[in-house]
């Protein structure tokens, strides 16, 4: 059986493509632990529509 831990699944989306005006999003899904990190994460990550890194910041 699997394991019941503290990892849950997040969405992470870009903060730069909203003010672009381009069409359609960019987003990543990760996992994280939510005991040992409470906030929301911010990571850089790949932007193939603005073709550069760009920060993206967990929704929900």
């Amino acid at each position: 059986m699997a394991k019941k831990g503290n990892r849950i699944q997040v969405i992470m989306e870009c903060t730069e493509h909203k003010n672009s005006g381009k069409p359609g999003t960019s987003r990543y899904v990760t996992t994280k632990n939510k005991k040992n990190t409470t906030e929301r994460l911010e990571l850089k990550k790949y932007n193939p529509i603005l073709n550069k890194v760009t920060v993206h910041k967990e929704i929900k």
